[in-house]
């Protein structure tokens, strides 16, 4: 499907529908009528797939207790195999009501209070938070950005773990916000620093559909040929890619039986919830006929990532606009704004914009915004046009 034609049949208004990300404005930033780029959903419908399953259920009429069908993980396995040449079995799959809820389910699986989790940042906050606020110990390392391309600092990332102890490392794959679609070779190198040291990997996938780097995104489950599957656990979910965060559904991956042995032994104490079945619909429905919906969807998120990154660079060559790799997440430095005014007072009450801010994500990234480019193009366009007027404005003071 091409960018015109997703536009024109699933773009949807969003405001005045208990949506999170435009009608809790005034509650989340101080302003209801600032243009919301932050939470990562999108202003488009999910595929017709994915409605008419769940209408097909709505008017059955029953929304009892269920289970995961064959045809489930069928549609599952195939996405895998077809879209990221992963072939996984049955017995390795667990399910948890969302990435985040099973990242704190890894931490309490396999560390004790006082254990040291290590992550890289600027990295998605909930890895912050699943070891801040299980009593662990979090070590952080910042990733180097190297002409608006961020890398791993490999040297550091090893002493980080030697010196704080590390006992798990949180992996973003692709990585948000810093856009990253790793290569097999820094997975390795990476890797391979986590099994000299004793470090088991957790790999949060969610973004895996998402990639622009024109090579593959390659699982962590797959790297070196699975040589590394004896201390990963990863997780996905359909959620990012077809728009259904709140249908609660996402998948864990977990090939080594004492990995998985633990995972249980925990998990089954934690959680006591029944599966979603409107998330099992969903996500099956998705997984088997929502791949043309999905090039749609790519081709806009692009489209605005080269829109907002070209009239960056005519207009306001002082920012600086992270490659855009992978997930629909863009981080742009704006380094000259703190030296004049606060992060937060010139985006919001300057620019009029609601966005995630760099320091949520590492200490160190406080000239950081990053904007979700998930949403219509005219949101894009009103957000450049701001952020050239006012920053022109502030570096002609």
């Amino acid at each position: 499907m091409d960018k015109e034609t997703f536009i024109k049949n699933y773009a949807v208004e969003r405001q005045n529908t208990q949506s999170l990300k435009w009608d809790l404005l005034e509650e989340r930033f101080g302003d209801a009528k600032l243009l919301p780029l932050w939470v990562a959903d999108a202003e488009f419908k999910t595929p017709d797939s994915v409605r008419q399953a769940l209408h097909d259920k709505i008017d059955h009429g029953v929304f009892g207790y269920t289970f995961v069908s064959d045809d489930y993980y069928e549609a599952f396995f195939s996405w895998m195999a077809d879209h990221f040449d992963l072939h996984l079995e049955k017995d390795w799959i667990r399910f948890t009501t969302g990435v985040v809820q099973a990242l704190y389910y890894f931490v309490y699986a396999y560390t004790e209070p006082g254990d040291s989790i290590i992550i890289q940042t600027p990295v998605y906050y909930p890895f912050h938070n699943a070891a801040r606020d299980t009593g662990r110990r979090l070590i952080t390392c910042d990733l180097k950005s190297v002409d608006n391309h961020f890398e791993i600092n490999y040297a550091a990332f090893e002493q980080a773990i030697i010196d704080g102890q590390a006992k798990l490392y949180i992996h973003c794959s692709p990585h948000n916000p810093a856009g990253r679609v790793w290569t097999e070779e820094e997975m390795d190198k990476l890797f391979a620093i986590c099994e000299k040291h004793g470090v088991l990997i957790v790999s949060d996938e969610i973004h895996q559909d998402f990639n622009f780097s024109g090579r593959p995104q390659i699982p962590a489950l797959n790297v070196a040929g699975g040589k590394y599957r004896d201390r990963i656990v990863a997780v996905n979910a359909a959620s990012k890619t077809f728009n259904m965060a709140t249908l609660l559904q996402s998948q864990v991956m977990i090939p080594d039986d004492q990995l998985r042995a633990q995972y249980d032994q925990v998990v089954d104490r934690l959680n006591l919830t029944e599966n979603s079945m409107m998330g099992l619909i969903a996500t099956e429905a998705a997984y088997r006929d929502g791949a043309d919906w999905l090039e749609g969807f790519k081709a806009t998120i692009y489209s605005n990532y080269t829109y907002l990154k070209d009239h960056l660079a005519q207009e306001l060559p002082e920012a600086k606009v992270t490659d855009l790799e992978g997930t629909y997440l863009m981080f742009v430095e704006l380094p000259f704004v703190q030296d004049q005014i606060d992060m937060e007072s010139f985006i919001q009450d300057r620019c009029g914009l609601a966005v995630d801010y760099g320091n949520w994500f590492g200490a160190s990234f406080g000239d950081y915004i990053r904007l979700n480019l998930a949403t219509i193009p005219d949101n894009i366009e009103k957000a450049a046009d701001a952020l050239i007027k006012e920053s022109r404005r502030l570096l002609d003071q």
